[in-house]
C-alpha cells in the first residue's frame, strides 16, 4: 500500500467516531424491543449517517459513515435496519422526493419500520431495462398497475415497493416511465416466491393486477421516472461492488412482516452485555472476509501448499484490497468535487469476478465434499457436518451455487460492459430508434 492511501484511509474523523460511541454508552439498552432500539438509533441519524441531515443522517463521507456503522458493530450494539430501504430506496427518496415524502418515506426505513423491494425488472425487460410494460393509468389522485416484475429480492416480507411503470407509452421509451411507491400488502398485489439452486427463495415473481398508488407516492416528476431510476441503479452497483466495506444489517429483519419489531433486541447481537474487542478492521468489506475464511479452510486441510490454491487466494486478497482502495479514490475524488465516470460499473464487475473466484477455490479446497449440499438445510445440514467433519462445507457449497446470481442482478456484466464502453470510453452505441420512436410503436422483446 503506497503512502497515499495510507494518508486517505486514516481521514475518518476522530470526533464523529468518539460521537457515536458517547451516544451508545448513553442510549443502548439490550432490553429495549428492536423497533424501540431502530427508532432511537434511526433518528439521531445513526441507520445511515451518510444521508443528507434532512433525510435522518448527518451527510457524512462514505468513510466517516462506515466508521460510524463500524463503531456501532464494534460496541455490541443491533446494527441498522438492513434491505433494500436503506441502502437504495432511502437515498433515492432523498434525492428525488420531497420534504413530505422524505419524512413519511425515510423515517420508517431508518427506524426499521417498515422494509421495502425493488419492482424493477420483468421477463422481457432485465438488461432493457428501459423497455418495460408493467403500465401505470391515472385515475384521479390514484394510479393503477397492471403488470408482472421479476427477480424481486425481499419481496415476500416487504411492506412497500420502488415501483417503475409506464405511464406514456407514446413518448420514446425513457421519457415515459415514473417511480412509485407501492404497498406490497393490497389486493391485486401477488407475490409468488421462485426457488433458486441453492435451495433458497430470496428472489420472487410479483403479478399486480389493479394494484393501487397515488400521486402523492410518486417520486420524482411524473414520466421522469428513468432519471430516479438510475439514482437507484448507481446505489445499488455502488453497494454491490467490491470492496463495499462494512453492511450495516444487523440479525433483525425490518418492517412489519417477520414480527422482529416487537421483540427484545438484546436476544439479536451476539453478546449484548459486553462490548466487542476493538480493532483490527481490514480491507475488502466482505470479500475480504471471505478470502480469509478460505484461507484457514485451506490450512486446515492441507490445501495451503498447493501453489495454485496459494495464487489464487492471493488474487482474491488483491482484488478485495483494490476494490478498497477504488473505494479511497472515490471518496478523494468526491472531496476534490470530481467524479470517476464508470465506477460502480467497474465496481459491480470486479464483484462478479471475486464471486466467481470465491466459487472456484472453495470447491477446489474442499474437493468432493464440495458435491453435497443442504438443500432444505435443517437436519440435512447438521447430517452432512457430521459425515464430513467440517461446519464450514455448508458454506462453501451456498457461495459455488450462488455465484452464478450477482453477474445478473443489479445489472448484468454484459450491461456494466456496455455502459463503461459507451458513457465512459464514449465508443458508439448500438443503432436503433429507442430516442426517437414512441415506445408503443417499438419491437417489443419476446
Amino acid at each position: 500500500m503506497t503512502d497515499t492511501a495510507e494518508n486517505t484511509e486514516q481521514k475518518v474523523d476522530p470526533d464523529v467516531v468518539g460521537e457515536v460511541n458517547s451516544w451508545l454508552e448513553q442510549n443502548w439498552d439490550p432490553d429495549l424491543t428492536v423497533g424501540e432500539w431502530w427508532e432511537l438509533l434511526g433518528l439521531a441519524g445513526y441507520s445511515s449517517p451518510g444521508l443528507p441531515t434532512n433525510a435522518y443522517g448527518h451527510d457524512l463521507s462514505r468513510g466517516d459513515a462506515n466508521a460510524v456503522l463500524q463503531a456501532v458493530s464494534e460496541f455490541g450494539a443491533l446494527g441498522a435496519p438492513g434491505g433494500l430501504g436503506l441502502m437504495l430506496a432511502a437515498p433515492t427518496i432523498a434525492a428525488h422526493g420531497t420534504q413530505e415524502q422524505i419524512d413519511t418515506y425515510v423515517r420508517d426505513i431508518v427506524t426499521g419500520q417498515k422494509a421495502w423491494c425493488q419492482l424493477f425488472s420483468e421477463p422481457g425487460a432485465g438488461s432493457d431495462l428501459a423497455g418495460l410494460q408493467a403500465k401505470a393509468v391515472q385515475d384521479g389522485e390514484e394510479w393503477i398497475v397492471n403488470g408482472q416484475k421479476v427477480w424481486t429480492s425481499g419481496g415476500q416480507v416487504a411492506d412497500l415497493g420502488m415501483l417503475i411503470a409506464r405511464t406514456n407509452s407514446d413518448v420514446p421509451k425513457h421519457q415515459g416511465i415514473s417511480y412509485f411507491a407501492l404497498d406490497m400488502h393490497q389486493e391485486g398485489v401477488d407475490i409468488r416466491p421462485l426457488r433458486e439452486m441453492t435451495g433458497r427463495a430470496m428472489f420472487n415473481e410479483v403479478f399486480m393486477s389493479d394494484a393501487r398508488t397515488t400521486t402523492d407516492a410518486m417520486i420524482g416528476d411524473l414520466n421522469n421516472g428513468w432519471a430516479v431510476a438510475n439514482t437507484t441503479l448507481a446505489n445499488e452497483r455502488a453497494s454491490l461492488g467490491s470492496g463495499g466495506g462494512h453492511q450495516s444489517g444487523g440479525s433483525a429483519t425490518p418492517g412489519t412482516v417477520v414480527g422482529h419489531l416487537e421483540q427484545r433486541v438484546g436476544d439479536f447481537v451476539a453478546d449484548p452485555a459486553a462490548k466487542r474487542r476493538r480493532g483490527s478492521g481490514g480491507g475488502g468489506g466482505v470479500f475480504g472476509g471471505a478470502s480469509k475464511m478460505l484461507m484457514e479452510l485451506a490450512k486446515g486441510n492441507g490445501k495451503i501448499s498447493d501453489p495454485t490454491i496459494r495464487q489464487d487466494l492471493m488474487k482474491l486478497h488483491t482484488l478485495a484490497e483494490i476494490g478498497r482502495m477504488n473505494n479511497l479514490r472515490v471518496k478523494a475524488a468526491k472531496q476534490a468535487g470530481i467524479d470517476i465516470g464508470g465506477m460502480p460499473n467497474i465496481s459491480k464487475l470486479s464483484m462478479s469476478e471475486m464471486m466467481r473466484l470465491q466459487r472456484d477455490l472453495g470447491l477446489r479446497i474442499v474437493g468432493a465434499a464440495g458435491t453435497l449440499h443442504a438443500y432444505d438445510g435443517g437436519q440435512e445440514r447438521k447430517d452432512i457436518d457430521e459425515a464430513t467433519g467440517n461446519p464450514f462445507l455448508g458454506m462453501i457449497t451456498e457461495m459455488a451455487l450462488f455465484a452464478q446470481a450477482p453477474p445478473i442482478y443489479g445489472g448484468t456484466d454484459q450491461v456494466q460492459r456496455n455502459i463503461i464502453g459507451e458513457r465512459v470510453l464514449g465508443l458508439p452505441k448500438e443503432p436503433n430508434n429507442d430516442k426517437t420512436m414512441p415506445f408503443s410503436e417499438l419491437p417489443k422483446n419476446a
